[in-house]
């Protein structure tokens, strides 16, 4: 069928299409030197209009394209439009049959993915949005028209909420399964720790993602959630004993975890291993030569006097070695270096030794040669670095030939090679799923060996439980970054926080959180105390009270209390403990230095050496060249470390706290923390 404009309406019109044809599935408007073909599955409307005289249609196209075609003998126009009308409606109702076949299809697609008794990970909806749009381009009709089709609408609204939605989706389904787990499980969660897990707890544990990071603030309840996840997967049959890999940062948190076990699980079939364990292991399992572990790694007096003998010997023997180590230990370190031979100074060799461990065993962590360490430090300090290098190699080389000799490795050796067999293929992981407690200490070689083991299996899990508000040990090579940027290293997943702590009070947990909380780079989570804690729950006092303290805490501290005494370095212990004994007899007091008391509590807790200077509290902030190459670089933040390691010392006690100053050289800690509303008292 055709219409076509009057030979008056053309001329009046003025317009480029006078003529229109419907074709089999289509129209074609044209004029002498235009022509258009609008298809059906572009059409989006059509419009019959009566001008003053003449007829006009309008062809509604996507895009708010319109093509008009005017001057047509109006009786005309309006049988046109219905014929046309009425062809373009049935072909638009086969088509939408066809449209609701795709949009069912891609229904069952997403449905095969989610089962409704699992959790619904990230992994599985990977990709889901370009297999929606790539579908959406074979409907045979517009999508802007799906609405209009009853049979078409529900199921395009439901692939548009996936579309746009599609996290908002996963979590909605995810929060189901989680209700649903809860309530199933109820029994579980009330007896699987002393105490009922709470909500956030519950939750952490039944999640199922591939990749899973719980932030947990001070006793918050790390521990109790790494047990109960593994005793969710053995009781879901998601894993058996042995595809349970637990991991700890040292034997005595290991033997603990095993405890821990034992007596909520009643099961010994899971034991826990420090990475260094786990290393071994491997080895032992992927090669023929088993390694032993060097005996100066538990011989601390052992390792520190090989080291400080190196140096000696290198000093004596080296005129252009003693030259440079003093110029490094005057210029670089700022130490009052003795004239002469500088070297046979016993208290410069007892302040040097716990450097030279400790730089020895970063640059056994770092692996590889010497130019390759220089090559990867930072540019701006990579001359002096390379000087300190030569200086320091004969030191490695004393290190390394002690190994030989005694035929061991040692700890970073250890990682090294299990990170060489698991890359050879020589050790098959047996593990599902890898449980990992205190994540935040975790070190770039650790990390390796754990992406390693995931490597062989990509179905393997990773749940962590941690707290960047207590990583303390990047002098050690701890590497913040792996928990403030978890995914980025372990794939994509789910961050999930512990709200309550059940250590300490709302002061002391107000003042810690907020003090810690003023570095932008530590990531924010609430943590919400059970019991209320007065305003001088936290309280400044000068240094030279410490006795007054003591004396008035033997008046009502019972003998159960535990006082923990906490200092920066060990020569921070104050004399008053030398008679503690006899005069505060029925006091349980602990002296320890701050890193020490990771994972202890207390009731009271004395807070020691709030001053400023080169024993001060917080330390200076200026780092070795070695240290500046080797380790991560720290946070843009004034102090930042130091002040993760007064939030570790507030939150070890559980009623009171007391942070002793210097009041002629107070610490710049003293005034942040008055900042806080900290009250300062004259006396105890």
């Amino acid at each position: 069928m055709e219409l076509k404009a009057t030979s008056l309406g053309k001329r009046l019109a003025q317009h480029p299409y006078d003529r229109a044809v419907i074709l089999n599935a289509g129209v074609k408007v044209a004029g002498d030197r235009h022509e258009y073909l609008i298809p059906f599955n572009q059409l989006l409307a059509i419009e019959c209009k009566r001008g003053l005289v003449w007829g006009e249609m309008e062809f509604l196209l996507a895009d708010k394209k319109v093509v008009r075609l005017h001057g047509t003998e109006w009786s005309e126009t309006q049988r046109f439009y219905h014929h046309l009308n009425e062809r373009w409606n049935n072909w638009s109702k086969e088509m939408s049959e066809v449209a609701a076949g795709v949009l069912s299809e891609q229904l069952a697609l997403i449905a095969g993915r989610i089962e409704q008794k699992k959790w619904l990970t990230r992994k599985q909806i990977s990709g889901l949005q370009q297999q929606l749009q790539q579908a959406f381009t074979a409907l045979p009709v517009p999508t802007s028209r799906l609405h209009e089709f009853d049979n078409c609408r529900e199921l395009w609204q439901q692939c548009q909420a996936w579309l746009n939605d599609i996290e908002g989706r996963r979590t909605q389904h995810n929060q189901a399964y989680t209700d649903a787990m809860l309530t199933e499980y109820a029994a579980f969660f009330e007896q699987v720790e002393t105490s009922p897990l709470n909500p956030a707890q519950a939750r952490a544990v039944v999640n199922g993602e591939h990749a899973l990071l719980v932030l947990a603030g001070a006793g918050s309840g790390k521990t109790s959630v790494l047990v109960a996840r593994a005793g969710w997967l053995l009781a879901r049959g998601e894993a058996a004993p042995e595809q349970i890999l637990l991991l700890a940062f040292g034997r005595q948190a290991a033997k603990e975890m095993d405890d821990r076990i034992r007596e909520r699980l009643h099961t010994e079939e899971i034991t826990a291993r420090t990475f260094h364990a786990l290393a071994l292991h491997i080895i032992q399992q992927g090669s023929k030569k088993v390694p032993q572990v060097s005996e100066l790694e538990s011989d601390t007096p052992a390792r520190l006097a090989l080291l400080t003998d190196a140096w000696c010997s290198q000093c004596s023997e080296k005129k252009a070695q003693a030259k440079g180590w003093r110029q490094w230990l005057e210029e670089e370190m700022e130490w009052n270096v003795p004239e002469g031979n500088f070297w046979e100074n016993a208290a410069l060799q007892r302040r040097i030794a716990p450097r030279l461990d400790r730089w020895i065993g970063l640059m056994r962590m770092q692996g590889g040669t010497q130019s390759e360490m220089i090559a990867s430090a930072p540019e701006e300090v990579r001359d002096l670095f390379s000087k300190r290098i030569k200086l320091m190699a004969p030191l490695l080389k004393a290190w390394k030939t002690a190994l030989k000799e005694e035929n061991a490795v040692d700890f970073s050796g250890l990682i090294h090679q299990a990170i060489h067999v698991l890359d050879k293929g020589k050790f098959i992981s047996p593990w599902k799923h890898i449980l990992v407690d205190e994540f935040q200490d975790i070190s770039p070689q650790r990390a390796a060996l754990l992406a390693a083991l995931r490597k062989q299996n990509s179905q393997t899990t990773l749940f962590a439980v941690g707290d960047d508000w207590q990583a303390i040990y990047r002098f050690s090579g701890a590497q913040l970054s792996l928990t403030t940027a978890f995914h980025d290293y372990f794939g994509e997943g789910d961050l999930c926080a512990l709200d309550t702590t059940y250590r300490f009070n709302t002061r002391i947990g107000d003042v810690a959180n907020r003090f810690i909380q003023q570095n932008p780079w530590q990531l924010a989570k609430p943590l919400n105390s059970l019991t209320a804690g007065d305003k001088h729950a936290v309280t400044l006092l000068a240094q030279d009270q410490l006795d007054a303290l003591l004396d008035k805490l033997s008046g009502y501290a019972t003998p159960e209390d535990r006082i923990l005494l906490l200092a920066r370095y060990h020569h921070g212990k104050p004399e008053s403990l030398d008679k503690a004994a006899t005069r505060w007899p029925k006091l349980q007091i602990d002296f320890m230095t701050i890193h020490a008391s990771k994972g202890q509590q207390a009731d009271y807790v004395i807070v020691l050496g709030l001053q400023d200077g080169q024993d001060g509290f917080p330390a200076p902030a200026r780092e070795s060249i070695m240290e500046q190459a080797l380790l991560p670089q720290p946070e843009d933040f004034p102090d930042a470390e130091e002040r993760r390691l007064l939030y570790v010392a507030l939150t070890r006690a559980r009623k009171r706290v007391w942070l002793l100053f210097d009041k002629e050289n107070p610490s710049r800690f003293v005034d942040i923390l008055k900042s806080l509303d900290v009250p300062q008292a004259r006396k105890p």
